[in-house]
């Protein structure tokens, strides 16, 4: 006997574009698409075609994927017949096998919003959603502002999904549009609603997070019978976001009730794909991944106090609810100058340092990490870094190359057009295999904008570094973060890199000095190092 099959659904490309500050280009829609057909997705909405160029053209390009592409709009007007409201025909020209239709729930927003008698909108949703049916689609009724509306008059919120059901629709979805509902009344409501003669099996939820509540809002739907859940990749969408896609799917697959009594059609094997899907979408988006995202964050799995590295070293479940590698992501012990040698041996054997309790180095190390951490240096976060000062303590941080000398300008000029600009140039010498090189570049973009003098740097170092330039090639920048750690005319300067590489690797450096741009030299050179030790295997 099989589970019921719980439907997942994505909507990222809509209603998560609706964040602030986010637009997606067309390329961008298609290798979302990709990567959520892949995870296993049952739904993805691709835009409101009609609605913006970008949505439209995503309708006339999409890829073929195994997950129902659906287009979202709205019921037709009052006043029109289906067959002749232009901005539902614009949603079914993108000839997409299903369509979602946002149409009211709740009788206010009829009378005040639409300005429309309650019959009006009735008749609105019935015949829309079967104008879709009657040309082979399947369709979607999203109950825009249910909870409330149920709340206010639970006759005509009922009405509304009734004259949906009833014309043919496949799933009636009811929102928590204003994200204010609690967990507890989710619950109730959805299983009052079954009650009332709609099935659980024709029930979607769609949550919002103004209450931090969106997805324990979702999974007590699910508890009470809903079988569709909706949601975007990090919890994009508009105001505080929509339910968490990256948080719900892991918990709906690995935790009870839900993982022995539901199916969904995310396997366990694309499961470890989440924590890349979730960095690719921020990567995309050009944001810094949030640390502490559950499940998918780089601190998920950090263990920083000593006692809890050393329960960690002798069963890993003792502080982790979950294996790491199941959602693709790993476990960190943090140092810093409170660790102690639990914490540095776990931290080592990570990095894959083998080094026996009671070694002298282990000592050396935590004392450096002291000595370091009182410069103004932290490795709490800087994990790579502090990778490097262990393998300098052991002798295992081979020269690769040396850094000789370098110089960075910053010139303010105008341009051929008579515009003010900034150009950073950087000169780096460099002796590598006992040849001396010398490197120049700017960093200036294909775009002609100043990427600034660390960005120059960067590109200078990684120029011609001779046999491992190869190896260098695909490591990008992907954040900087400095802060001041002493005022004054002494203030000191600490930064701190964050690297990835073509194969999804991410890490942590840091630099301190009074110079911003010897801190960042500093951290540039550690990030460097730490890649072609990997890439290498040289520890020599």
């Amino acid at each position: 006997m099989t589970n019921p099959r719980l439907y997942l659904y994505d909507t990222t490309l809509r209603d998560g574009q609706q964040t602030q500050g986010v637009q997606f280009s067309t390329a961008e829609k298609k290798q979302i698409t990709q990567a959520l057909d892949d995870l296993g997705i049952d739904y993805i909405e691709g835009g409101w075609p009609g609605a913006n160029p970008t949505d439209s053209a995503f309708f006339d390009e999409a890829p073929k994927t195994r997950a129902t592409m659906t287009a979202f709009g709205m019921t037709k007007r009052a006043g029109r017949s289906a067959e002749n409201d232009d901005v539902l025909a614009a949603v079914m020209n993108a000839d997409t096998p299903a369509v979602c239709l946002v149409g009211k729930a709740h009788d206010y927003h009829v009378t005040a919003a639409l300005g429309i008698t309650l019959d009006e909108n009735l008749e609105n949703i019935r015949a829309s959603v079967a104008h879709i049916v009657a040309q082979g689609r399947e369709a979607l009724y999203d109950a825009e502002h249910f909870f409330d509306g149920y709340k206010a008059n639970p006759t005509y919120a009922l009405s509304a999904c009734r004259a949906a059901l009833e014309a043919g629709a496949r799933w009636v979805v009811l929102c928590d549009t204003n994200g204010g509902a609690m967990p507890s009344e989710v619950h109730r409501i959805v299983a009052e609603v079954i009650a009332a003669g709609i099935p659980g099996d024709r029930l979607g939820i769609h949550t919002h997070n103004d209450t931090e509540n969106a997805v324990a809002c979702s999974l007590a739907a699910v508890e009470a019978g809903a079988r569709q859940v909706q949601g975007t990749l990090n919890g994009l969408g508009e105001r505080c976001g929509n339910a968490n896609l990256t948080s719900l799917i892991p918990t709906l697959l690995l935790k009870e009730p839900y993982a022995s009594q539901l199916d969904i059609g995310v396997s366990r094997d694309a499961l470890a794909g989440l924590t890349k899907l979730s960095r690719m979408l921020d990567d995309i988006l050009n944001r810094v991944p949030t640390k502490q995202s559950p499940y998918v964050g780089a601190s998920a799995f950090a263990h920083k106090a000593g006692l809890h590295a050393s329960a960690i070293l002798k069963d890993p479940s003792t502080y982790e609810h979950i294996e790491p590698a199941l959602v693709g992501n790993a476990r960190i012990i943090p140092m810093s100058n409170q660790a102690g040698q639990s914490n540095l041996r776990k931290r080592l054997q990570d990095a894959g340092l083998q080094v026996e309790k009671g070694d002298p180095a282990l000592a050396r190390i935590l004392e450096r990490i002291k000595e370091r951490e009182a410069e103004g240096y932290s490795y709490d976060t800087a994990q790579a870094s502090f990778e490097m000062l262990a393998r300098a303590e052991l002798g295992q941080a081979p020269d690769f190359f040396e850094v000789k000398r370098y110089k960075v300008t910053v010139e303010r000029r105008k341009n051929k057009y008579n515009r003010m600009i900034s150009l950073s140039e950087a000169v780096v010498v460099i002796k590598v295999d006992g040849e001396k090189r010398l490197s120049v570049s700017e960093s200036m973009d294909e775009t002609g904008n100043d990427r600034g003098p660390v960005n120059a740097l960067a590109k200078a170092l990684a120029k011609d570094l001779g046999r491992y330039s190869s190896i260098i090639n695909d490591m990008r920048l992907v954040d900087f973060k400095v802060r001041i750690t002493q005022g004054g005319t002494e203030a000191v300067t600490r930064v701190i890199i964050d690297s990835e590489d073509g194969k999804g690797r991410r890490w942590s450096t840091v630099g301190v000095s009074a110079n911003i741009i010897d801190a960042s030299f500093d951290a540039l050179l550690d990030a460097m190092r730490w890649k072609l030790i990997r890439d290498t295997g040289d520890t020599a």
